[in-house]
């Protein structure tokens, strides 16, 4: 289990192979290949529009693919129902955060918990990842600032125990302080074992915490580089979405 810590190797596992995905009648994603290994955290980069989002729905379910494959350690995802997802070992958190604002921190939780039958220990251990919750469980979530509201999104997604992440620009609008934490949660759960697919746009967020960073344009994966060399020659940057 992710959460309670397991070795890690530099293995894929979940691949995603010629994969084809469409809006009704527009192609948005062209046979897309991507690569995340065991314990990495690995950044889809580019423009607006690109194919990161449409990327991460259809690993969900939630965009259907019309050709390819998605394989999380060997088992295929293509042809399962959005809510059978989770249960093979993928959780998301969606740009926006959809928790539910009437609910208290606690509850918010409980229902990642229910969702997959998870018990207390699950529970501290999601919340031993995030002190700050721990003082707020009776707080309404939407009366949390957008950086609790984001640690919420992201400890109900963990209460499921994934072996893979899907974070979809989880410091958009946060304060610096508050991003800060982000990155180190994310860290954190590289140590921990948990797979991380992250969308970002800012550039200095993806250099200080991704292993490795897959250029997204025109829904094809154009090019993967290790963070190291990225940051050594930060062209790809400059070449794909046009900043440095």
């Amino acid at each position: 289990m992710p959460i309670s810590g397991r070795p890690m190797a530099d293995t894929g596992l979940l691949a995603i192979s010629g994969l084809n995905c469409f809006y009704g009648e527009v192609q948005v994603l062209y046979g897309l290949d991507l690569i995340l290994n065991k314990g990495e955290v690995l950044c889809l980069f580019g423009r607006n529009g690109a194919g990161k989002t449409t990327t991460l729905k259809a690993i969900m379910g939630l965009v259907p693919a019309s050709a390819g494959s998605i394989r999380l350690d060997g088992n295929e995802l293509v042809g399962l129902a959005a809510h059978d997802v989770p249960k093979a070992g993928v959780a998301y958190v969606p740009q926006g955060r959809r928790l539910f604002a009437e609910m208290t921190v606690s509850e918010n939780i409980e229902i990642g918990l229910m969702a997959r039958g998870k018990g207390r220990q699950v529970r501290e251990n999601v919340l031993d990842l995030f002190p700050l919750l721990r003082e707020r469980l009776k707080q309404r979530s939407g009366t949390l600032s957008g950086g609790e509201q984001q640690m919420l999104a992201m400890a109900r997604a963990l209460c499921l125990e994934p072996q893979v992440l899907l974070l979809d620009e989880p410091t958009e609008g946060l304060m610096p302080s508050m991003i800060a934490r982000i990155r180190e949660t994310v860290a954190k759960l590289r140590e921990l074992g948990v797979s991380t697919i992250l969308v970002e746009q800012r550039v200095d967020a993806v250099l200080s915490v991704a292993d490795r960073v897959c250029f997204i344009e025109n829904g094809r994966n154009r090019e993967t580089v290790d963070v190291e060399e990225l940051r050594a020659d930060p062209s790809a940057v400059r070449r794909y979405v046009g900043v440095g």
